[in-house]
């Protein structure tokens, strides 16, 4: 018998304590309010009386009403020789007023005696006198049992004596922690095998990633029987992190068969994964599995044309089946598969042997050789089909940009810029500031175009980077601009290269807003055909 796998999300503790991540209150409820939407089984909002944010953040938790998941609170065993009852940790645990209370406490004898300096006895008392304290009060108690792999390996008979001890206290869940993260695939599936045939109640898993194995190790896990999979949204948590429940959900679904979450919480495993990346003002990973960006990406001309005929070709699984998206990226390696499936996009009617296909891949190679990149700047390549194709719309014609930086002694530099245009033999000269180059132009562009394209409002620069293409020529080497822009429906990016910043940044600028007003004006007429 296959027992459903609980997914329990530290994500708003363990995962706020990696390098980089800070979640204010706000961040912290709203994503508790997604991850409920998700469907998501445990919730772990923090600690409580750890510091006042999370006080405050259990205050307002009481005022939400989750619709599926359990929302824990999180702490630690009673302080050395006193009572539960007279702790102020514990108590502070209780205040929360959460359905479930998560507590760790030491498996390891080295850190029992070296850390607590206490002695074995009145460790396991501390864990027995808190857990059933504190089951006198919640419905449920899980306990995470810290350091549970490091003290089988040194000490096997205390470590399992802590299982004993709260499970015979009422814990309905014993974690077993890699807290290390040192412990290799293998020997999580040996030591696994040994509790499972022993414990006194379900086990679950809690691992780090400090050998990169967090995921393999909690696949192991559930395959010798743990029931709950602890964890983290895109694997944020301390120094390299936890094990990555985005990958591990995947995986258990889709791979293993295991029953977890609700019925369509995997068609929102990317959305999650990018929401919890946003609130965390984090760059996402790109390549992660199952929800990167790049994860269903297929550049080589060979590949693409193999996953037109059959996506099985080089892909373990539907992008669909996780919310994410196809991409056939167009570079040098391109070949005609991929010009062909960008043209049917657009309802161009292309054969990998048209002349307008060999064309726009001669360009793709001309203009990578000179520093382009299409692969990170997709809106850029359709703008050179639809030039190509002759669907191309000529928006403006540029008379002229001029760009000042002016640095008075040790005040904020202020930077202006001049833009003049042209539109159906109407010229507009705009003057605006900016915090640096790039915005002062951006805002002048605008200012010039919104009077001919209203829908320009709409269109907002989310993003800027700049790469050196060369740097063997110094300051003299070209430079790569990206620029992400955005309607609020989609995001799209663009590229620009020269050997001076301000007009790669332009080139990048001028694509992202051309791209935008076609974009809208091709949506408008596909909806009245």
């Amino acid at each position: 018998m296959t027992h459903r796998i609980t997914i329990y999300d530290t994500t708003l503790r363990d995962g706020a304590q990696g390098e980089g991540v800070n979640f204010s209150l706000t961040d912290k409820v709203r994503i508790a309010r997604k991850m409920d939407e998700f469907g998501m089984d445990y919730i772990e909002g923090g600690w409580p009386g750890s510091n006042p944010k999370d006080i405050d953040f259990f205050e307002s938790m009481k005022k939400e009403r989750l619709s599926h998941s359990k929302l824990c609170a999180f702490g630690s065993t009673r302080r050395p020789h006193r009572k539960a009852s007279e702790d102020d940790l514990i108590l502070q645990l209780l205040k929360a007023e959460t359905p479930v209370i998560t507590i760790f406490g030491k498996s390891w004898d080295f850190h029992v005696t070296h850390a607590l300096k206490v002695s074995h006895e009145e460790n396991l008392e501390m864990i027995h006198d808190s857990i059933t304290f504190l089951k006198s009060h919640v419905d449920e108690v899980i306990f995470d049992v810290e350091h549970f792999f490091d003290g089988y390996k040194h000490n096997r008979n205390y470590a399992m004596e802590c299982l004993k001890v709260a499970g015979e206290a009422g814990a309905s869940v014993l974690a077993l922690c890699d807290t290390n993260g040192g412990t290799l695939p293998m020997e999580i599936g040996a030591v696994m095998e040994d509790v499972i045939a022993n414990a006194p109640v379900a086990i679950g898993i809690h691992l780090h990633n400090d050998s990169g194995c967090g995921v393999a190790n909690a696949l192991i896990a559930v395959d010798k029987g743990a029931i709950q999979v602890q964890g983290t949204i895109n694997g944020y948590g301390e120094r390299c992190g936890n094990a990555n429940l985005t990958s591990i959900i995947a995986n258990l679904r889709l791979k293993m068969g295991r029953d977890c979450l609700v019925h369509d919480s995997l068609s929102h495993l990317t959305s999650l994964s990018q929401y919890i990346d946003e609130t965390a003002n984090l760059a996402p990973n790109t390549r992660a599995p199952f929800v990167g960006r790049s994860a269903f990406a297929h550049k080589a001309g060979v590949h693409v044309d193999a996953v037109l005929k059959h996506r099985s070709t080089y892909e373990h699984v539907e992008p669909e089946s996780v919310g994410n998206t196809r991409r056939m990226l167009v570079s040098e390696l391109s070949g005609g598969s991929t010009i062909v499936n960008k043209a049917a996009k657009h309802e161009l009617d292309l054969t990998k042997s048209s002349p307008e296909t060999r064309m726009l891949l001669k360009k793709v190679a001309d203009l990578e050789r000179h520093g382009y990149s299409f692969e990170g700047a997709e809106a850029s390549f359709e703008l050179l089909l639809m030039e190509t194709m002759g669907t191309y719309r000529k928006l403006f014609d540029l008379e002229g940009f001029r760009v000042i930086v002016e640095q008075r002694s040790d005040k904020t530099p202020v930077t202006e810029a001049t833009v003049k245009i042209k539109v159906n033999g109407e010229e507009r000269l705009e003057v605006a500031e900016g915090d640096g180059p790039v915005h002062a132009l951006d805002s002048a562009l605008r200012k010039a175009l919104l009077h001919f394209y209203p829908e320009l409002a709409n269109i907002k620069l989310t993003d800027f980077k700049v790469r050196v293409v060369d740097t063997s020529d110094g300051t003299a080497a070209k430079v790569r601009t990206i620029i992400d822009s955005t309607d609020g429906a989609e995001v799209w990016s663009t590229v620009g290269v020269s050997e001076n910043m301000v007009v790669a940044s332009w080139k990048a600028l001028v694509e992202g807003v051309v791209y935008g007003i076609l974009r809208k004006n091709i949506i408008k007429t596909h909806q009245t055909q």
